[in-house]
């Protein structure tokens, strides 16, 4: 299957000018209908105590799926099945494991994105890679 700019290509190779002009009037009137449309993604809130217990309260005095629940608060869907299977982030500890979970989290986003350094290569272990087959004898794949 040829890209639309392969096939732009071969027109200009053949001299085809008048239907790259036409293409170029089609790509013009996209342009102009083109709309900028807002992310679809939605940044979900930080979950807090409070914020867990509203998921609780929602879940328990309505009939409303985690699904639902969690586009009213604005959260993800798997938060809102945390607190309510495992009841996490109902308590401001920050030794629970979910908090600890979440600072390591931050510190590896903050953290410099550097290569490590590589193990040096140790001249034995080249040695062994670089010796030689064994001659006078036939591997299987030899035949």
């Amino acid at each position: 299957m040829a890209t639309l700019k392969e096939f732009e290509e071969s027109l200009r190779e053949h001299g085809m000018h008048m239907a790259l002009a036409l293409l170029e009037r089609l790509r013009e009137r996209d342009r102009r209908t083109r709309t900028v449309r807002p992310a679809r993604r939605l940044t979900g809130q930080r979950m807090t105590p409070e914020l867990a217990r509203s998921i609780l309260e929602l879940h328990a005095s309505t009939g409303m799926t985690q699904q639902e629940i969690a586009f009213k608060v604005g959260v993800n869907q798997g938060r809102v099945n945390e607190v309510i299977k495992r009841g996490k982030w109902l308590d401001d500890d920050p030794h629970a494991p979910e908090a600890i979970a979440r600072d390591k989290a931050k510190a590896r986003m903050r953290a410099d994105p550097k290569p490590r350094p590589r193990a040096p290569v140790r001249k034995e272990a080249a040695r062994v890679a670089k010796k030689p087959a064994p001659q006078g004898q036939l591997a299987f794949g030899d035949l």
